[in-house]
């Protein structure tokens, strides 16, 4: 059965994919948006960092659970290269379980927590366990939930600000979208060294190539969905690793687990990983902007393609002369590869949306029987001592 555009929701709709389609599509308008916002919201986000960034004693940590965590990856280290100040990802899952390894009660810290509803019970029990275990700490909560408790906490403390995404951005479906690469363009905005206008240039740019990749790419990746694979590895390195990841659990969650999705970095793959491929494997590539790694990548390239073992290897990301059939590539600014990121993003949810209806799953609830939910329930937060 054929596959409906990527824009035409009418379609969609009687597939179970309506806000799913939506939420892909809109994202060149949230960006630009974002960049609207963050334009206004510029004096009140310098107000409040300051010059923390600047100095070697201040620890920034970026959080988040599933999705959200990937945007701490795939922010943080890109923004740790320009300051003196320690700029890290941990994601609430682990600093819930272990924060003696990740908290020091003697060092200024600023917790940037990330949240598509802004209600995981992870994200809200992070907040209060830095509140309560780390003197004097700052909190930055980019959120798409106005509703959320995100949102509320911290509302009329000084040292709580809350950075808000377009209303738009809090994706319906099961599926972080929209949410994901708004929330991930804002940080990056934020915690940029460069001045403000080029920032906003920037996300503005970004915008327009998405799209034009989103009209130009759509067909194509529907009817690469049409391949009936039983496994999708999707490779990337630097930022691009937790794209990567990100993109691998687009796959599980709109399949419901039926296609094994699983992620590497291009040299680590040949240390074990590789031992998955097999004649029904999709291999996707996050090509990088950066020479050095596209080298090493262009050489697992041509291994698994000399290989022949992989049912199809391809590759996502900016254009060049490598560029191979059946690739999706786009000329793109020079920027670096975690700003570049949420384009690469484009092709992986449009993919997941896609393969999701040629399998017979609803993308936007493929868990109607409620075992996975579109916000974690379940967990039970448990006190210290």
């Amino acid at each position: 059965m054929s596959q409906p555009a990527l824009f035409d929701l009418a379609a969609w709709q009687s597939r179970g994919g309506a806000h799913t389609a939506e939420e892909i599509a809109q994202q060149p308008v949230l960006w630009a948006a974002v960049a609207d916002q963050l334009e206004a919201a510029q004096g009140r986000l310098d107000a409040f960092i300051g010059e923390s960034l600047s100095r070697p004693e201040q620890r920034v940590i970026f959080t988040g659970a599933g999705s959200s965590g990937f945007i701490a990856e795939m922010a943080a280290e890109a923004i740790n290269a320009q300051w003196s100040a320690d700029v890290r990802a941990v994601h609430t899952t682990s600093l819930l379980t272990h924060p003696q390894l990740y908290l020091q009660v003697d060092r200024p810290t600023l917790l940037v927590s990330f949240g598509r509803s802004g209600s995981s019970p992870e994200s809200v029990a992070v907040v209060d366990l830095v509140r309560a275990s780390v003197p004097n700490a700052t909190f930055l909560h980019i959120t798409c939930n106005a509703e959320g408790a995100l949102a509320g906490n911290g509302r009329d403390d000084p040292n709580t600000c809350s950075l808000l995404m377009p209303a738009a951005s809090c994706d319906r479906a099961f599926a972080m979208t929209s949410s994901l690469t708004c929330m991930l363009l804002s940080a990056l905005a934020v915690f940029d060294r460069a001045p403000w206008q080029q920032r906003i240039a920037q996300l503005r740019l970004l915008a327009e190539h998405a799209q034009q990749a989103l009209q130009h790419w759509d067909g194509a990746v529907a009817a690469l969905a049409q391949w009936p694979c039983n496994r999708v590895i999707y490779l990337g390195s630097g930022p691009l690793e937790a794209a990567a990841r990100e993109a691998a659990l687009k796959v599980l969650e709109l399949t419901a687990g039926r296609v094994l999705a699983l992620s590497n970095t291009p040299l680590g793959f040949r240390h074990g990983p590789k031992s998955t491929l097999d004649g029904d494997t999709l291999v996707v590539m996050l090509r990088s902007a950066q020479p050095m790694a596209r080298r090493y990548e262009q050489d697992l390239l041509d291994e698994l393609r000399a290989d022949g073992v992989a049912g199809r290897v391809i590759c996502v990301g900016p254009s060049g002369a490598d560029r191979a059939e059946g690739d999706f590539t786009l000329e793109v600014p020079a920027l670096p590869d975690s700003w570049l990121a949420p384009l690469w993003l484009l092709v992986a949810q449009g993919y997941a949306l896609h393969r999701s209806a040629a399998m017979g799953y609803t993308p936007d609830n493929p868990f109607p029987d409620g075992t996975v939910n579109r916000v974690v329930q379940g967990v039970t937060i448990h006190s210290l001592g």
